[in-house]
């Protein structure tokens, strides 16, 4: 919603909250077969992107988000070489999988191509690997992508949905889950975006334990990072495998990373799977 012509704001009625950022301007709004997608350019955090109302990235602080659902599980996984990313219309995920040179293959599958133009026209940083000979980017059902998947035919699986609800609903569901541990190797690892730990422990993230043990992974993981933008301004991703100990990881490798990144370093990943007290009932793993 817009509370005035001069800031965008994202209310969350049943939380009692909102957030806002002042725009000068609407650069694009598109109804797209699956939701409405909009630009503003922001006084002081660049561009941005918002679908159905929720506020998707800002040019200011949208790494933390990528980096965070990329290198954590790729420096988990002891040799990652094909990875499936469902969602990430945006691309920046997809930019961020590629540093690692060892990736072999990436697939990107998102619902919305809408997504995708918009981010190639408006954040085109984020898109500057989607040339990549090793990506391919494909406008379908993820769900559906996943069901005709061959068994146990990708190291790692990334989920970049939106909040679960419309288009993104069936991506936190126990089919879905089961259709992911299918897909991924004995060593594999998926990671999903799981909300707000301290808007959403009891709803979002305690459904999504209990969704992954019962879609059989053995181990599961929460990291917590800031994201500004997102409601809270506390956000996670939740790791699954299938018998790997996710709390350990690949530390001289991430130590030494042959790329750059703006958030993510060793010390930040084994900061992100602390556990806040009032989790530790639900993050059993940690």
């Amino acid at each position: 919603m817009i509370a005035d012509k001069h800031w965008f704001t994202e209310a969350l009625e049943d939380e009692g909250l909102a957030f806002s950022m002042k725009i000068s301007k609407k650069l694009h709004e598109e109804q797209t077969e699956f939701q409405r997608i909009e630009v503003y350019q922001t006084t002081h955090w660049g561009r941005l992107m918002v679908i159905d109302g929720c506020v998707m990235l800002s040019s200011r602080d949208n790494f933390v988000y990528h980096e965070m659902m990329a290198h954590p599980v790729l420096y988990t996984h002891p040799n990652p070489k094909r990875v499936l990313i469902i969602g990430g219309g945006d691309c920046g995920l997809l930019r961020e999988v590629l540093k690692h040179p060892g990736i072999s293959q990436v697939t990107q599958v998102d619902i919305d191509e809408g997504v995708t133009r918009a981010a190639r026209e408006y954040f085109p940083e984020l898109c500057e690997s989607n040339d990549d000979p090793r990506a391919t980017l494909l406008f379908d059902d993820g769900v559906k992508y996943l069901q005709d998947l061959p068994a146990q035919s990708v190291d790692v699986v990334i989920v970049d949905s939106t909040d679960p609800v419309g288009p993104a609903a069936g991506l936190f569901g126990v089919g879905f889950m089961r259709d992911v541990h299918r897909a991924l190797r004995e060593d594999g690892l998926m990671i999903q975006q799981s909300e707000s730990p301290i808007l959403h422990r009891d709803s979002i993230l305690k459904e999504l334990y209990g969704v992954m043990r019962e879609a059989g992974f053995a181990q599961v993981a929460t990291l917590s990072f800031p994201v500004v933008g997102y409601p809270s301004g506390w956000w996670s991703a939740t790791m699954a495998g299938k018998g790997a100990k996710l709390t350990e990881y690949r530390e001289a490798d991430a130590a030494t990373k042959p790329f750059a990144t703006e958030y993510y370093n060793v010390d930040i990943h084994r900061g992100a799977l602390a556990v806040p007290e009032f989790c530790k009932g639900l993050f059993t793993d940690q």
